[in-house]
């Protein structure tokens, strides 16, 4: 599955912060149902990627950090969950028996595939996708 439920709840919690405004991961994963401890770890993600920014202490809370237009669907999954293949032979590391015995007809489609996935997840920003 590309889109899991932990893409899904990230793209609630950027949703979630899309107004501006400072908000703290317990009322985030209240308000939409997500696993605090879960809420937690995915805005951890989302900040090491600069997408939001966490302050702790009496203040603290999450922010969003990056401008929604500027970052894609292709950018959020990747982001949560490191990569994404139609099929494992997508991987440039992958070691394919097919391949390396005189070719696999079913690749260069894959390829083909990816490709088209991967354009399309890209064209789709977070301000289209959230508003």
């Amino acid at each position: 599955m590309l889109i899991t439920r932990e893409t899904d709840y990230a793209l609630r919690i950027l949703q979630n912060l899309m107004d501006g405004e400072k908000r703290s991961v317990g009322d985030i994963s209240q308000k939409e149902f997500i696993p605090q401890q879960f809420a937690y770890k995915i805005a951890k993600k989302l900040a090491k990627a600069g997408f939001i920014q966490i302050t702790r202490g009496v203040d603290g809370g999450c922010r969003l950090d990056k401008d929604p237009a500027e970052i894609s669907l292709y950018d959020l999954i990747t982001v949560i969950e490191g990569s994404y293949e139609v099929n494992a032979c997508m991987d440039p590391d992958f070691s394919c028996t097919r391949r390396q015995n005189g070719g696999c007809s079913v690749h260069p489609q894959l390829m083909a595939i990816q490709k088209t996935l991967t354009d399309q997840l890209r064209s789709y920003t977070l301000e289209s996708l959230l508003n």
